[in-house]
């Protein structure tokens, strides 16, 4: 996998992106002390309001950006995001009302949800070969993966040596190195866009090229079955080890990490089963284990034996992992291979706008529905969503339509 880096560019911008997201992990650990530090008790209404505002700010910006800076060059579209975001870091340490978090946090989001689908849209460019794609695609899952592991110990090393507000500090510098990265590389041209359409139209491209396409059409059902996996573990997880099971904090971060143990190996082993098994088996077999694995979530919940299950609980876990990631890690390909260079970036963009906005339903149903009715109809709903969509994804991606004629290789591919 790491012979992708071979690829000046590629490795460049793998670079920035990994800087970045050590930024941003340094960034949610000191959010969140700060505040503890303005809201007190409350702390928690307020993460939970801001990770609202993210989700609007993603569904929101991403295609409307995309459409107004189609003609702008990518790179200046990648560095101008950094620098809104480092600006926005260097701002939170001197907030002392909720209301300008909230604000804050708008504006940097916006600029992720700027940064994110430009940056995703420009690599099947660097990386030509299908081979390297795919390479590059799970390297880059393993980052996120990573970064969500170690971010949190950095933080905590960090912290015993300074103040929290420090810490937004170390994210201003990711923020500028990733920028200082992708000034260094010489990116494609950017193929002119067509502006003949009016803004609205362009605003909606990539929605409606992905409602068009079956393939696609399959892969947004997806999206959903992946936000019901990811919105039961980021949600629920404290509770289910704090509350149900007795554990320590240190616990949560354990059963958080058999979740992204199980997403990185299927990250490891995605370039070589891609060769000899389709797309579309691969991400409907982690669409069929996501649904299977909520169900027997609530079968651990049940369970009278608190051994039973914390072992269940990290088994349940990997398997969760590994679902999301069968789906999330070949996404990008079907991606590349359903757009054109012109309605690529927009493409891109609508995926990142609609799988986010699928949060916006999982999210309350984790969180309210847990917290108002129990654990149990809260996984038990999310069981049933994610099964509506794997039936879905099935539905509107029928077998007889490949990824693409590039991918189709034998054995079924």
């Amino acid at each position: 996998m790491l012979s992708v880096l071979r690829h000046q560019q590629y490795r460049r911008l793998f670079t920035a992106q990994v800087v970045a997201l050590v930024g941003t992990g340094l960034l949610t650990v000191a959010l969140g002390l700060l505040a503890y530090d303005i809201a007190g008790s409350d702390a928690g209404a307020v993460l939970g309001t801001a990770l609202g505002i993210k989700m609007v700010a993603y569904v929101a910006v991403a295609p409307v950006i995309s459409a107004v800076t189609d003609r702008v060059p990518r790179k200046i579209v990648l560095v101008s995001a950094d620098a809104v975001r480092a600006v926005i870091a260097l701002l939170l340490p001197f907030v002392g009302q909720v209301w300008q978090i909230y604000v804050l946090i708008f504006l940097l989001q916006a600029a992720s949800a700027t940064f994110t689908p430009a940056f995703q849209s420009v690599i099947p460019s660097v990386l030509v070969e299908e081979e390297d794609y795919t390479r590059g695609l799970s390297l880059s899952r393993l980052a996120y993966d990573l970064e969500s592991l170690l971010s949190p110990v950095l933080a905590a090393a960090l912290l015993t040596m300074m103040s929290y507000n420090l810490l937004f500090l170390g994210t201003v510098a990711g923020f500028v190195a990733s920028a200082l990265l992708v000034i260094s590389t010489t990116l494609p041209r950017l193929v002119p866009a067509d502006r003949s359409d009016p803004l609205m139209d362009r605003i909606t491209r990539g929605a409606r090229t992905m409602l068009s396409r079956p393939v696609l059409r399959g892969l947004l059902a997806m999206n959903l079955a992946v936000a019901a996996a990811t919105a039961l573990v980021l949600v629920n997880t404290v509770v289910y080890v704090r509350d149900m099971l007795g554990g320590s904090n240190t616990d949560v971060a354990i059963a958080l990490g058999c979740y992204g143990a199980g997403s990185m190996l299927v990250a490891l082993l995605v370039p070589r089963l891609l060769i000899t098994v389709a797309d579309r088996r691969l991400m409907l077999t982690g669409a069929t284990v996501i649904p299977l694995g909520l169900a027997a979530v609530t079968v651990v919940l049940a369970s009278p034996s608190p051994r039973v299950g914390w072992v269940m609980l990290g088994v349940l876990w990997v398997a969760l992992g590994a679902g999301t990631s069968m789906i999330n890690t070949p996404s990008a390909r079907l991606l590349r291979a359903q757009s054109e260079p012109d309605n690529r970036t927009s493409v891109f963009a609508a995926q990142f706008s609609l799988s986010h906005a699928c949060f916006m339903l999982t999210y309350p149903i984790a969180g309210w529905v847990g917290a108002s009715i129990g654990q149990l109809a809260a996984t038990l709903t999310l069981g049933v969503v994610a099964t509506l969509a794997a039936i879905a994804a099935a539905r509107v991606w029928p077998t007889s339509v490949p990824a693409a004629p590039e991918l189709v290789a034998v054995g079924g591919r």
